[in-house]
């Protein structure tokens, strides 16, 4: 079965990269591919913060799964954040994905590995004690874990260790 999985990351530095990942199912069948893009794109640009988030809250109805696409300055992005604690508290499963390898359309390069906003943001558990989100979710890298192959797969686990 197809999930709906809500993408988060870094527009302006990432968008290529990024787009890479959400597109990689058009040369499979969707059910194949194993999700279907729930994201929001750049008009989110041009709203107020409150507005932005209503955006967030919104893309976030009917997926069952948060993709943090993970670049050079994904971590520590206001929005990010807010995706991230926003997709918990719904009950998304949460996976992180390094987009590093995946050469830029411009300068044909990879880019250098940034920090994992799951190993900075922390949720609060039933015994009171605070644990980083990379604890419970696991984070691949696309290129060396071959996410063009295993995405879908990654999407279900993920989806299911939330019991979605």
């Amino acid at each position: 079965m197809a999930r709906r999985v809500f993408f988060s990351f870094n527009y302006e530095r990432d968008i290529f990269r990024v787009n890479t990942v959400r597109q990689s199912w058009l040369t499979q069948d969707r059910e194949a591919a194993g999700f279907w893009d729930a994201s929001l794109w750049e008009k989110a640009k041009l709203q107020s913060e409150a507005a932005i988030k209503r955006m967030i809250d919104e893309g976030l109805k009917n997926t069952s799964v948060t993709a943090v696409l993970i670049g050079k300055e994904t971590d520590g992005r206001p929005y990010v954040d807010y995706e991230i604690e926003q997709s918990l508290a719904v009950g998304n499963g949460i996976l992180g994905v390094y987009i590093n390898g995946i050469k830029d359309a411009r300068t044909q390069t990879m880019d250098s590995k940034g920090s994992n906003p799951l190993d900075r943001l922390t949720f609060s558990a039933k015994d009171s004690r605070h644990y980083p989100f990379s604890s419970y979710f696991v984070t691949y890298d696309w290129v060396k874990d071959d996410g063009y192959a295993n995405f879908g797969a990654w999407v279900e686990a993920a989806a299911k260790q939330r019991g979605r």
